[in-house]
């Protein structure tokens, strides 16, 4: 029957990073002061978690920000090791002489605010009590996390990044990074993305979140508690599975499952209601598999700032709002995407001309759908090369 945990391996009641974990890669920056979120609310002792690759030009002009997109983290490049079970979300484009080139580039890549891989989020102690925040953790925005971001910025010492990188929700922090700071960024690169989350997107949302909140084991986001086995993996299992239909197109589901059973099953069995056809089995194992990695709150946290994400809130509209944006922008869609259509990037696209900003866009041909951008390096790595390489640095 689908859904039930694997024999002997009792889902963890959270996938996230916690103090006393081994570290891997991963670096850490904290405020020495509360930072006011958009929300109202205050965090005190807010960590941010991060990794770096390459060196630091002496004037600090050789930076890039890379924005992980919504389960991503901080570990954009690498191997596995004890701190992180997984290869980097970029492993491939990320390194010496790859598309964006280490030996060249001083790349950072930080744990989203609200996150759960060292970045201060649900799981993380709470400064009055020492216990999880769980349900006292407030509600971030895509502006929060990249004005915490700036804060990093400035302790790294780089006064303005030679280009800010991301796709998906990481898109979205591209953008605001750009309208926020414009005389921060040299370059902007979002893939994938948009301008503001749209009725569609958000509706995909709120379909996870009512998965999560009908989990018994959820408790209100106050689990963390319970015993092995006893948190809300049934429910942020189903939300990713909900996701994860919005990740491939058609076709590929079509080419890679068809109308096949699974374990072993014909159609000349006796039916049974909990058969599975492969495409469940494939469901049932990403669910299973960001059970293990990451945080049920974390996952409802970043998803609320992603529907709550329009760049033009408080800025009298989008035109209004990408005019501030300065910088050149590579804009890149991907032609079978149906979580974030390519309408979506020529808006961007569109909106920066408008506003007198250099523009340019891509479109990946591409069967995988809005992943093509974690998938097809051979069309996403080498117009980023060329993108880079043809800013002036050090502006």
């Amino acid at each position: 029957m689908t859904g039930l945990p694997r024999p002997g391996r009792p889902h963890p009641v959270t996938g996230a990073w916690m103090p006393g974990h081994p570290v891997g890669a991963r670096q850490f920056f904290t405020l020495d002061r509360p930072f006011a979120l958009e929300g109202g609310a205050t965090l005190r002792d807010l960590t941010l978690a991060y990794e770096t690759w390459g060196t630091l030009a002496p004037d600090g002009s050789n930076a890039v920000l890379l924005c992980h997109a919504w389960t991503g983290d901080s570990h954009a490049a690498g191997a596995p090791d004890q701190g992180d079970a997984q290869p980097g979300w970029w492993e491939g484009g990320v390194g010496p002489g790859m598309a964006i080139d280490t030996d060249r580039w001083f790349v950072v890549c930080v744990n989203v605010l609200g996150g759960c891989q060292g970045s201060t989020g649900p799981a993380s102690p709470h400064p009055d009590d020492g216990k999880p925040y769980g349900s006292r953790f407030p509600v971030i925005t895509i502006r929060d996390r990249v004005r915490a971001q700036s804060r990093l910025a400035d302790h790294l010492g780089v006064r303005r990044w030679h280009a800010v990188i991301g796709g998906s929700r990481g898109g979205m922090q591209v953008l605001e990074w750009a309208i926020t700071f414009p005389d921060r960024v040299g370059a902007i690169a979002p893939i994938a993305t948009c301008t503001q989350a749209s009725a569609q997107q958000i509706a995909w949302g709120a379909i996870g979140r009512r998965a999560i909140r009908m989990d018994p084991r959820w408790r209100g986001g106050d689990y963390y508690d319970a015993p092995e086995g006893d948190g809300p993996w049934e429910g942020l299992a189903t939300a990713r599975m909900v996701a994860q239909v919005t990740f491939r197109s058609d076709n590929v589901f079509t080419d890679r499952f068809g109308r096949e059973l699974a374990d072993g099953a014909t159609l000349h069995d006796s039916l049974d209601l909990w058969q599975r056809f492969e495409v469940e089995r494939y469901l049932d194992y990403h669910g299973d598999k960001l059970v293990r990695r990451f945080d049920t709150n974390s996952y409802l946290i970043i998803g609320k700032a992603m529907d709550l994400h329009d760049v033009g809130r408080g800025r009298s509209g989008l035109g209004a709002a990408m005019a501030r944006v300065a910088a050149p922008a590579l804009v890149m869609g991907i032609n079978s995407d149906i979580l974030y259509p390519t309408y979506q990037q020529r808006q961007i696209h569109e909106l920066l001309l408008a506003g007198g900003t250099k523009s340019d866009y891509l479109e990946i041909d591409s069967p995988h759908g809005h992943d093509a951008f974690l998938i097809n390096l051979e069309q996403v790595g080498p117009p980023l090369t060329a993108f880079l390489d043809q800013l002036p640095v050090g502006r």
